[in-house]
């Protein structure tokens, strides 16, 4: 049988919580499972705020409005990440500036970003590459120092921490998915965490197409009304039914995965060294949660024909994000071949190994064995 390269799982006690959510005939947003959802992530993480979201896109274009960017404005985004964390902000009129990863990590390369500030530069956004923390002190110090907003695209990483402290919590804005791809998942979804008290307020408006409907849900007006520009960015009560029952076990999905991630790690050590294949780096005091498995090849016709090597063996392994300033939307903002070497080099031979909850030890086995079989 064909090992898919991910597998969501939605369980028999997961559809409970969904035939719970129709029986009580709230199928929109806000509902039970939507406030148990936004304060069970609040509370876990320590937060100030989590409001669940239709997408992480959706989280990252909220995110965008509460930057209130205007025209010529500027967001530094790593090149190496899904078009959203930069189309968010392009959405608003702002031109995404891109850096490049470090090349153990792929997260965004702190020791490049101040060179990329200039006087229109308003936010960092930065992503946690599968999990795994960005330097948070440099990148902290640095948008303190500009006064720039730090947003955390942790679309990988709900409950990674870093140096004991949760991911997502660091930024004014951090946001979250629940796609099928994730850890944890209601097939789509997102949460936009809120850390600066200053913006909880304009983020719940926001989210609510622009009204006040928060406040007189809390019976704090009569009525509500159009106060802001903002979206309907509200997740349905029975998407958040599904995801309340992914979070009851969310320590042990994510513990499964770590245990794969692991196997993956030690199994292929030597193989990889002999290759001169790199396999993922974890820095000291970086807690993952084992959501992306990946190698990258010297060249990009070895991992062309690492694919179709597994595929001969019924193992789907996929390539991941293609670097954004080589995009025809990224050359529209100056991006240019060789501006993000490390970016462009995953780019063309980084591929993802499966990796899923349900992934069970004999097919595991069957893919490590596909694996140390091909000669790069």
């Amino acid at each position: 049988m064909t090992i898919p390269f991910n597998k969501p799982e939605i369980t028999v006690s997961d559809r409970g919580f969904l035939a719970d959510a129709i029986a009580r005939g709230h199928s929109s947003g806000n509902g039970m499972f939507s406030q148990r959802v936004e304060e069970h992530i609040r509370s876990a993480t320590a937060t100030g705020r989590a409001l669940l979201t239709t997408s992480c896109t959706h989280a990252l274009e909220l995110s965008a409005l509460l930057c209130d960017l205007k025209p010529g404005d500027e967001v530094i985004v790593p090149s190496y990440t899904f078009v959203s964390t930069a189309s968010a902000f392009a959405l608003f009129g702002a031109k995404p500036v891109f850096v490049d990863s470090r090349r153990d990590t792929l997260n965004i390369d702190a020791a490049l970003v101040e060179a990329a500030i200039t006087p229109r530069t308003r936010a960092l956004c930065l992503v946690h590459y599968g999990g795994i923390s960005c330097e948070m002190e440099a990148l902290t110090r640095v948008a303190t120092q500009h006064g720039l907003l730090l947003i955390e695209d942790n679309a990988h990483g709900l409950f990674a921490k870093y140096k004991s402290r949760y991911l997502g919590t660091f930024g004014a804005l951090a946001t979250q998915s629940f796609h099928e791809t994730k850890n944890l998942t209601c097939g789509e979804g997102g949460a936009l965490l809120v850390n600066d008290q200053k913006l909880v307020e304009r983020a719940g408006i926001l989210r609510e197409k622009g009204t006040d409907r928060s406040r007189f849900l809390r019976g704090q007006v009569d009525r509500y009304t159009w106060v802001d520009i903002g979206s309907s960015w509200v997740l349905s009560d029975l998407l958040a039914a599904i995801l309340w029952g992914q979070l009851q076990r969310a320590d042990e999905i994510n513990l499964r995965r770590i245990e794969i991630w692991n196997r993956y790690h030690a199994a292929l050590r030597d193989w990889a060294r002999h290759h001169d294949v790199l396999q993922p780096a974890v820095p000291a005091g970086c807690e993952h949660v084992g959501h992306v498995y990946h190698l990258r090849f010297t060249h990009a016709e070895q991992r062309t024909r690492f694919i179709d090597h597994m595929k001969s063996r019924s193992i789907i392994c996929v390539f991941h994000y293609q670097p954004l300033h080589l995009s025809p939307v990224g050359r529209r903002f100056g991006g240019f071949a060789g501006q993000c070497p490390v970016s462009e080099h995953a780019g063309g031979c980084l591929v993802r190994l499966p990796l899923f909850n349900t992934l069970n030890e004999s097919d595991q086995d069957r893919v490590i064995e596909a694996a140390l079989d091909f000669v790069p």
